[in-house]
């Protein structure tokens, strides 16, 4: 199937110091583009793969599970390390998830995270159906474009796959066992009014890792897409500062050269 217009992956080859963006479930990396693309101005080499199943229709990710989504920013990951000397995290929503996980795996070779509403459980009780519901039922309603900024879209599924949705849920319970192993500097910034990952999967994120360089900001204008609603400038804002108080010497060279 050909990849949806606007939801391709997204590669930038700039300096040493690296960033890995993680993409939502059932979203793509549209909703990261014009995070990618301001780090990526101001210097940095900069990787937004697509998640396997992602990008083209729901009925795709019918045949993938968490294991494949992970193997794919784990791939990415190494790709950047082999060209960087250092590489910074940053993930929305599953993709929150992803980055946790891989902080967790692969420890002192990640400088940092920055998490937008991070996903750490599915809730209600329907959760605890989908071993057997899925079975019987295909999909579900969509959750792409929880935005409160007027005219602006998420290019994501109008369905939720629920075999996906199923795998979802194991992951952020795998996640959660291990997020006592991050310990690199985290920076959360959530929304307050989200639709989609409600506030308490921060708190939980927050107080179970074990990293002590932490940062929470809320992002009180904006809801779950928040890469793409009216706190996105500074999210793009507070994740740079963050590279550069970590890599100072990005931070000057960016000055040069990202306007």
């Amino acid at each position: 199937m050909p990849v949806l217009p606007g939801a391709e992956p997204f590669r930038h080859d700039g300096g040493e110091v690296g960033v890995l963006l993680c993409h939502g479930f059932t979203g793509s990396p549209q909703s990261l583009r014009p995070w990618a693309e301001y780090l990526a101005e101001r210097g940095l080499t900069v990787s937004l793969p697509l998640l396997p199943g992602h990008g083209t229709r729901w009925q795709d990710m019918q045949l993938t599970g968490w294991q494949d989504w992970y193997a794919e920013v784990d791939r990415a990951l190494r790709e950047l390390h082999e060209r960087c000397t250092r590489v910074f995290v940053f993930g929305l929503s599953m993709g929150g998830a992803l980055a946790l996980r891989l902080a967790a795996k692969h420890g002192d070779e990640i400088s940092g995270l920055v998490l937008v509403n991070p996903g750490n459980k599915v809730h209600g009780a329907a959760a605890h159906a989908l071993p057997v519901v899925r079975h019987f039922v295909r999909s579900t309603k969509g959750i792409a474009s929880d935005i409160a900024l007027e005219g602006s879209e998420e290019i994501g599924y109008d369905r939720v796959p629920l075999h996906a949705a199923h795998s979802l849920r194991n992951f952020f319970k795998i996640v959660d066992g291990e997020l006592p192993q991050v310990t690199q500097p985290l920076v959360v910034l959530h929304s307050p009014q989200d639709h989609v990952v409600p506030p308490a999967d921060s708190a939980r994120v927050l107080s179970r890792v074990s990293s002590t360089d932490v940062q929470e900001i809320l992002l009180e204008q904006s809801y779950h897409v928040a890469t793409l609603d009216h706190d996105a400038e500074r999210i793009f804002e507070e994740s740079y500062s963050f590279i550069g108080r970590l890599a100072p010497d990005v931070a000057k060279k960016g000055s040069t050269t990202g306007g």
